[in-house]
């Protein structure tokens, strides 16, 4: 049997017990990734990152939600630098981790407010949804009304797909209601896709948006209270359907989590290369302790 120190982290906030809960463990490379999904298991966290290549420039990082290995996840990267740099601070970390949808960026930039951790995404992709659109509101509780048709519903993705949906009031996210076992047979197009409704409406006078996020039928959670990829797909997406920008760089703050009082804000960076959106997230997290589970 062996023992393994899985660190908690709350991100996207500095408030324990707001923001998103992320487990961490920095000895990955010990372990099978059978391992890592029971660790992720006993956890319970939407995400936990396991940390490859500990001692090498460039740091590997696997992603398990409690039933699934993930490609990326924000807030768990947030997290894993984080406890590179509480691990040994007189090292000046490089630039750069792999994850599985390739190389990405990232740095610490340190401001009044605080220490934060910004990283690169995955370009962001749009698919139109093609579909019969019903279904996919009744496995969140919603009907056609609640939307907000003056923007297209469609999947996203810097690194993960999610469906993004427009909802017109942002009462209506109190009442949603989802059925996440669901999600594979009507999503149709990506049935491994997560469901992200959206709003104009904010509860934070800073924010430029809200959003839910309903984790994808394989994930084994249900809500994941702040989303760092999803934020950034959030952030594309409004240069892209909301407010287009056609050249340029724009930043928007994205607020999640108050309906399960998690509240967090997540700062994303869209800027325009070539035909491209390039994305960055920025956030903040705080320590909260750890476990020592036994595998």
């Amino acid at each position: 049997m062996k023992r393994v120190e899985v660190l908690h982290y709350d991100v996207f906030t500095m408030t324990p017990g707001k923001g998103n809960p992320a487990g961490v463990v920095l000895n990955g490379d010990t372990l099978s990734a059978a391992q890592m999904q029971s660790i992720a298991a006993q956890t319970g966290f939407t995400e936990t990152t396991f940390v490859c290549q500990l001692n090498h420039p460039i740091p590997r990082l696997r992603y398990f939600s409690p039933e699934a290995e993930m490609n990326l996840c924000g807030h768990g990267t947030i997290a894993a630098w984080t406890a590179l740099q509480e691990r040994e601070p007189s090292v000046e970390l490089g630039q750069v981790i792999e994850t599985k949808v390739g190389h990405l960026t990232i740095e610490t930039v340190r401001t009044r407010k605080g220490t934060q951790v910004r990283m690169r995404q995955e370009k962001a992709r749009f698919l139109r949804f093609d579909g019969d659109l019903a279904p996919v509101l009744e496995s969140i509780g919603l009907q056609h009304q609640h939307l907000d048709e003056r923007f297209p519903v469609m999947y996203g993705s810097t690194g993960n797909w999610t469906l993004l949906i427009p909802i017109k009031r942002l009462e209506d996210f109190l009442g949603m209601q989802p059925h996440n076992k669901r999600f594979a047979s009507v999503l149709t197009q990506i049935p491994e896709a997560s469901i992200h409704p959206i709003c104009l409406e904010t509860y934070m006078p800073e924010a430029d948006m809200h959003g839910r996020h309903f984790s994808a039928t394989q994930s084994g959670t249900q809500e994941d209270p702040v989303t760092g990829t999803a934020s950034g797909v959030m952030g594309a997406y409004h240069v892209t359907y909301i407010d287009p920008l056609s050249d340029g760089k724009r930043t928007i703050y994205i607020e999640q989590g108050q309906e399960i009082g998690r509240d967090g804000l997540v700062e994303v960076t869209a800027n325009r290369q070539n035909q491209d959106w390039e994305v960055m997230i920025t956030g903040t997290c705080v320590k909260t302790g750890s476990l020592i589970l036994d595998i």
